[in-house]
C-alpha cells in the first residue's frame, strides 16, 4: 500500500495513462489559460509631433543681366556756324606777319597746337570767321600755334600771305595718306615760313611770287579720309574740309617726331 500524497499521484498518473487524459485533470487541477489568436485586434500607437513652423519663401526672380560699366558720353557736337563770305580779309597776325583767309567761303577758324616747336602764336582778329581754340593735343606747343580753316568744299585756295614760294609738292600725311603742301617766305618777315597744307591741285612752284588773297595756290581743300579734331565741331557725316596754316621760325630747333 502506497501512503500519502505520493501514493495518490501515482494512482492518478496510472489512471490517466489508461484514458489518455492529462493526469493533472484527473486530479481536478486547473487547465492553463489559453489565448485565442485574434485576427481583428490591432494596437495603434499615436505619437504627437511638435507643430512645425511654416516659412513663406519669396517668389523666384529672373536672373538679372550683368550691369555694364558706366560710360562717359562724348560731348555734343556743335552745329556749324553760318558760312562767312570773307572777301579774303585778315583772320590773324603771327608776330609781324598778317594772315588772310585762304578761301572766299569759310565756316570756321579753329586754332590748335602745332607739331613744330618753332610755330608762332596766331592772334585772332575781329574779322576772323567764327574763331575758336581747340582742346590741347598734348604737343607742348602754344594752343594757337596753328589754324585749321574750315572752308567750302568747292572754293579755290589762295595764298594767305604775300611772299615767295620756297617749296611745295606732295607728302605722306600720318604715314598713310597723300596730301599736298606749299611753303611761302613772307615779305613781312623774311626767314620765316608760312606753311599751307591739306589742299588738292598745287598751282605754284619754287620761286613764284604770290599775293595774299589773290594768287591761287590750290584747286580746293582736301577732304581727309579720317576724322580730325576740327571735325568734332560739326554733325556726324557732314563734310568739313579744312586748310592748315602755320607760321614757323625755322631757327628754333624742332624736336624729332616719332616717324612712321
Amino acid at each position: 500500500m502506497i501512503r500519502g500524497a505520493g501514493a495518490l499521484l501515482v494512482l492518478a498518473f496510472a489512471a490517466g495513462c489508461g484514458t489518455g487524459q492529462d493526469p493533472r485533470l484527473a486530479m481536478g487541477a486547473q487547465s492553463p489559460p489559453t489565448t485565442e489568436p485574434s485576427s481583428t485586434t490591432t494596437t495603434t500607437t499615436t505619437t504627437t509631433l511638435p507643430a512645425s513652423t511654416t516659412m513663406t519663401l519669396p517668389p523666384p526672380t529672373a536672373p538679372q543681366p550683368p550691369t555694364a560699366p558706366p560710360t562717359t558720353a562724348p560731348p555734343p557736337r556743335l552745329p556749324p556756324p553760318p558760312i562767312t563770305e570773307t572777301g579774303y580779309s585778315p583772320y590773324a597776325v603771327a608776330g609781324p606777319v598778317t594772315l588772310v583767309h585762304p578761301a572766299a567761303l569759310v565756316v570756321r577758324v579753329a586754332f590748335h597746337e602745332s607739331n613744330h616747336d618753332g610755330a608762332q602764336r596766331q592772334e585772332a582778329l575781329a574779322t576772323a570767321a567764327s574763331p575758336i581754340a581747340l582742346d590741347t593735343r598734348d604737343r607742348g606747343t602754344d594752343r594757337q600755334s596753328a589754324a585749321d580753316i574750315v572752308v567750302d568744299p568747292a572754293t579755290e585756295i589762295r595764298a594767305p600771305v604775300t611772299g615767295t614760294v620756297l617749296r611745295g609738292g606732295s607728302y605722306t600725311l600720318y604715314c598713310d595718306d597723300t596730301d599736298e603742301y606749299v611753303v611761302i617766305e613772307p615779305d613781312d618777315r623774311p626767314g620765316w615760313e608760312v606753311k599751307v597744307l591739306h589742299f588738292v591741285g598745287l598751282r605754284v612752284g619754287r620761286g613764284d611770287r604770290v599775293e595774299a588773297g589773290v594768287t591761287v595756290i590750290g584747286d580746293h581743300a582736301h577732304q581727309l579720309p579720317f576724322e580730325s579734331q576740327v571735325d568734332e565741331l560739326v554733325p556726324p557725316g557732314q563734310a568739313s574740309p579744312h586748310v592748315h596754316v602755320e607760321v614757323v621760325d625755322p631757327s628754333i630747333p624742332d624736336r624729332p617726331g616719332e616717324g612712321c
